[in-house]
């Protein structure tokens, strides 16, 4: 089934190139594309887009900003950062506000394809550059929540490996599972975390503000 694609880009030109990318992928369906996070708001409710492309410098309402009101709503809704800024504060305030994946504009259009069905099937796509960020944000790490205590051994392992930026193939030939049996292990861990998205897991486990 097609994965449903809304985009948030205040450049008409990328706008238009990015809706023409997407919609050149039978495995992607463009609901629609807006200029601002306010005409986005507005339609999110009748179109219920499985994945947004979000621009974090838009007029008006901020995509960080815009996340931050909509994500409570939507929670099934991911939203892929898409920007060109990569400083550490607008890669932890997306991430702290609900993204949970994060590409710079230079991304080649292969890399965009691979991370709007990563982030679909539960996975937190990023740059590599923006990806180093956040693992050396996490490798100092502080003496880890009583949260821990909720997950089993095997659980305790993967989000390990999911501090480190592994992917969910590369954490299933790591502890030779399969990715499903993988993709399970990480579903339980939000649950018992009560979180949706591995950045919000390690923020918790890790007390990172």
């Amino acid at each position: 089934m097609s994965i449903k694609v809304a985009i948030v880009e205040d450049d008409n030109e990328i706008r238009k190139n990015l809706s023409e990318l997407i919609s050149s992928q039978k495995d992607f369906v463009l609901l629609d594309s807006f200029p601002d996070a306010e005409s986005f708001m507005k339609k999110i409710s009748a179109l219920s887009p499985e994945v947004v492309i979000m621009d974090i410098h838009l007029s008006g309402i901020t995509g960080i900003k815009c996340i931050e009101e909509v994500k409570p709503n939507y929670p099934r809704t991911q939203f892929l950062v898409w920007t060109v800024f990569e400083e550490d504060d607008y890669v932890f305030d997306s991430l702290c506000a609900g993204a949970t994946g994060y590409l710079t504009k230079s991304t080649a259009p292969e890399k965009i394809f691979e991370a709007v069905k990563d982030i679909n099937e539960g996975g937190s796509p990023m740059s590599a550059n923006i990806a180093r960020k956040v693992v050396l944000r996490f490798k100092n790490d502080n003496r880890p929540s009583r949260e821990i205590e909720l997950l089993s051994e095997r659980e305790k392992e993967i989000l390990q490996y999911l501090s480190k930026g592994l992917r969910y193939k590369e954490i299933a030939d790591k502890i030779f599972v399969s990715t499903e049996t993988v993709r399970t292990h990480i579903r339980n861990i939000y649950q018992k975390l009560q979180v949706n998205s591995r950045t919000e897991a390690l923020n918790k486990i890790f007390n990172k503000k």
